[in-house]
């Protein structure tokens, strides 16, 4: 199916209606092969915001609700889309599998490795496939290099490194205010809380759960201090101005991988700074840097023969050079969603998943494995940072070859 060609209709629930959920629900209602039967939320507010928000833009009437087994128990419904907090991803993915519905849902760490392989084995006993919705594996920069590793340009990918640098203080140190779940994990969870988004687009270049898989961990966290500043010079008054903050400002976790790969993860939310996700790639022929935008390629970029130095240039020319044939198509298209169009791009992965009846692009195995890096450093950093082992939640198919796998234009393969 090419781009912006109408599918069959998929009658959808959404679940979870703050401002992520309301955002996504936006992008899925932009597709005409879509329709939102129901919304719901914990809080009735924003039920009815959600409700208002589907007549506006579709003229349709979705039922709004509180619980979410009403979605469930919608015979017309056919997938859901499950926004709500981190804890309970997991958990609304498992009843919507035992209710014969296509879950897709947030990304977000796990709260259990146990929840993690009940998901995994409630999907291969019910047959439905899930998806994680990490929409930076479909963002330009990281499909473009997702290119330029499949074509060897930066040769033996030896080392990957990732994070989520972004100074989230006011969206934590008000979340009692906003209803935002992040504050509760900072205060009382210490570990690598967001992992997908770095790890989700080098567990591609990787060809992680594909021939390759994470073997160990071990995770480190520097002391709690930057939060709990924010507390006292910004909310006096509040109890939470002398709480204990458990996660520490920046956590670092290091894996290792069955073909001998490194990959370094890093958190850092609580501490004043630019955003990043501190993107790096380190090969044989080259390497590639995020922060700076920086690219050295062997053969091609500039080499002073005086000191026989290797000095950095520019990526651009290598971005327009290698930009994936997806990424040209959705620009003839018209970019559209949020976060740059990327948000567009993975929930129409998933529409186009269940029309065509395939795995999605991000499948259960990759859901389980990347979430399950939370709960995993959690545990190497409260036993001083020991290695931990990552449990293959393929069950050896990591080294077979995909008896069912996505295709398409949003296979990322």
């Amino acid at each position: 199916m090419s781009m912006g060609e109408k599918g069959r209709t998929i009658h959808i629930g959404v679940a979870g209606l703050g401002g992520r959920g309301c955002g996504q629900m936006k992008t899925l209602m932009q597709m005409p092969d879509v329709v939102v039967d129901m919304v719901c939320d914990k809080y009735p507010e924003r039920v009815e915001k959600g409700v208002n928000l589907v007549k506006e833009i579709t003229g349709h009437t979705a039922v709004g609700t509180l619980e979410y087994d009403d979605i469930l128990a919608n015979k017309d419904i056919e997938a859901v889309c499950i926004f709500t907090s981190w804890e309970t991803h997991i958990p609304f993915v498992i009843k919507a599998l035992k209710a014969g519905k296509r879950p897709c849902m947030e990304v977000g760490g796990a709260t259990s490795v146990d929840e993690c392989w009940e998901m995994v084995r409630t999907s291969e006993e019910t047959g439905i496939p899930v998806m994680l919705l990490e929409n930076c594996c479909y963002n330009l920069e990281e499909m473009t290099l997702l290119r330029m590793v499949r074509e060897g340009v930066f040769g033996t990918i030896v080392h990957c490194q990732g994070g989520y640098a972004h100074d989230l203080r006011d969206e934590i140190g008000y979340g009692d205010i906003n209803k935002h779940y992040r504050q509760r994990h900072f205060m009382h969870r210490n570990g690598e809380l967001y992992p997908t988004h770095e790890l989700g687009p080098i567990a591609k270049y990787l060809n992680l759960n594909r021939g390759n898989r994470m073997l160990k961990l071990s995770s480190f966290a520097s002391k709690a201090a930057g939060l709990h500043e924010w507390y006292v010079n910004n909310r006096p008054d509040s109890p939470l101005a002398s709480a204990q903050v458990n996660e520490g400002d920046v956590v670092t976790t290091i894996i290792t991988c069955a073909n001998g790969e490194t990959i370094q993860l890093q958190h850092d939310c609580t501490l004043p700074r630019a955003y990043s996700r501190r993107g790096e790639i380190r090969g044989t022929k080259g390497s590639w840097q995020e922060d700076g935008r920086f690219i050295f390629i062997e053969g091609r970029s500039p080499v002073n023969p005086d000191y026989w130095t290797h000095e950095w240039e520019s990526d651009e020319k290598y971005m327009q050079e290698y930009e994936h044939p997806l990424w040209k198509e959705y620009k003839e298209f018209g970019l559209r969603g949020g976060h740059g169009g990327m948000d567009y791009l993975v929930l129409r992965a998933f529409i186009e998943s269940v029309q065509k009846g395939e795995e999605p692009p991000i499948d259960v195995y990759d859901a389980a494995s990347w979430m399950a890096i939370t709960a995993l450093s959690e545990n190497s950093i409260a036993n001083g940072g020991i290695p931990v082992d990552i449990p293959d939640f393929t069950s050896g198919r990591w080294l077979q070859e995909r008896e069912k796998k996505a295709t398409g234009i949003y296979a990322l393969d």
